[in-house]
């Protein structure tokens, strides 16, 4: 859900990757044989203390990648793609597509494409997590302070390949 994964993202790209587009699609996408299994607070290194207890709860997690996998027929694992298909396959509610200005959250379950959330917005609003919320055409939805939840853990992102034109997703 995006209130899982675009803060992280957001913080990520803010601190860890010091606003270097280029380092945090090498190290999320381009170096990452297979894909991911979970995002981690790791992605928060560098960021200020006071802002990685307000995303996390101040609890921690690694990042963990599929790199370990053992598929039936013994064949090397092969780095997943994200196509209409493979997402009606692995049931898949959310991509995330990593742009210069900023990330796109786009809602398989509604839309092929997403709001554009910038780079520079603080990472602390909680956002709307319901689908039907986040349309192309509207600024990424947030919900009410009081309501807002953080999780213990966030599950990653799809994969995607840097450089190369995001397939569309189903509607």
């Amino acid at each position: 859900m995006p209130s899982h994964h675009l803060p992280l993202l957001l913080a990520a790209y803010q601190y860890k990757f010091g606003r270097d587009i280029g380092a945090m699609c090498r190290h999320l996408i381009d170096d990452v044989a297979v894909g991911w299994e979970e995002l981690g607070t790791d992605l928060l290194d560098d960021a200020p203390p006071a802002l990685v207890a307000a995303l996390t709860g101040g609890e921690h997690w690694p990042s963990r990648t599929l790199d370990h996998l053992v598929t039936p027929d013994g064949s090397p694992p092969v780095r997943m793609s994200v196509t209409d298909a493979t997402a009606d396959e692995q049931d898949m509610e959310w991509g995330y597509v990593l742009h210069k200005e900023g990330v796109e959250v786009i809602s398989l379950l509604h839309e092929d494409t997403g709001p554009v959330v910038s780079w520079a917005i603080d990472p602390r609003p909680a956002f709307n997590d319901h689908p039907a919320a986040w349309s192309s055409l509207d600024p990424a939805p947030t919900i009410p302070a009081s309501r807002s939840r953080r999780p213990h853990s966030a599950p990653a992102a799809a994969p995607a390949k840097a450089g190369t034109p995001r397939p569309s997703a189903r509607r």
